[in-house]
């Protein structure tokens, strides 16, 4: 190890409990405010929840993946856990931020590490018009919903949607349909990183619609804004040749 202090988080369930008092009792454990490095015990859903949280500590998350797919986190061995951390290699990322405007005339904010995303809230298809830095580049999108990613998302549920994998590096959102039933044979667009989305519910009182940021829900909503917050800099720590950007390299390959 070299001398970096620890702050050990996990999502609370036994194997992640288990490897938490492992790390602790070998490296010890640092309040959040000074540590060197946020190690997250747990799956994806575990590190996207700290890193909405505390993204305000500007420290690096190294995660132990204790849950199913772990794509944002490292193996689970935690036996040279010190020598790995100081071996790791860095990825900075940037949230989107979402203002959802409901029904009701509230407002509320929230942030998205893999996307953004809208959904239709009863069998009715959604229908959504979606304008791009102010200028409407789709009158009517009638579907089951729409997602704008980030890349770091884009392997996550953007890729579900058939939408496009981006590289980490990539200055680009990806805008996916979900199930799109007009336009059919619309498959979406790669969109700069630095563009403002609206997306606004037409016949809402037929067809309500939700929005999502990551796992954080807004229902009955209006209108909703989304865009990249580059005044965030969240940055993650992957042991060395199995960088996010490797893995979303691999990921295209797969079948």
């Amino acid at each position: 190890m070299t001398g970096k202090k620890l702050s050990v988080l996990s999502n609370g369930k036994a194997p992640a409990e288990e490897a938490a008092k492992r790390i602790r009792d070998r490296w010890g454990d640092n309040p959040l405010a000074d540590c060197d490095v946020v190690v997250a015990i747990g799956g994806d859903g575990f590190m996207l929840e700290l890193l909405r949280r505390h993204h305000g500590l500007n420290k690096p998350f190294y995660g132990v993946n204790c849950g199913t797919v772990g794509f944002l986190m490292n193996p689970h061995d935690v036996d040279d856990l010190g020598e790995r951390i100081a071996d790791a290699e860095a990825v900075n990322i940037h949230p989107l931020i979402m203002r959802a405007e409901r029904a009701d005339g509230s407002i509320k904010e929230a942030r998205a590490i893999n996307e953004v995303s809208l959904f239709r809230q009863t069998r009715q298809s959604a229908k959504i018009r979606i304008s791009v830095n102010g200028m409407v580049r789709m009158e009517t999108l009638v579907c089951d919903g729409v997602l704008l990613a980030t890349p770091a998302g884009s392997t996550a549920y953007n890729l579900s949607a058939h939408g496009p994998i981006l590289p980490i590096e990539a200055q680009l959102m990806a805008l996916t349909p979900i199930s799109a039933f007009r336009p059919r044979r619309w498959k979406g667009a790669l969109l700069s990183h630095d563009a403002v989305v609206r997306f606004e519910t037409l016949q809402r009182g037929a067809r309500p619609v939700s929005a999502v940021a990551d796992n954080d829900e807004v229902r009955d909503v209006v209108a909703v804004d989304a865009r990249q917050d580059n005044s965030v800099k969240m940055t993650l720590l992957f042991d060395r040749g199995h960088s996010l950007d490797e893995r979303i390299i691999t990921e295209q390959f797969n079948h």
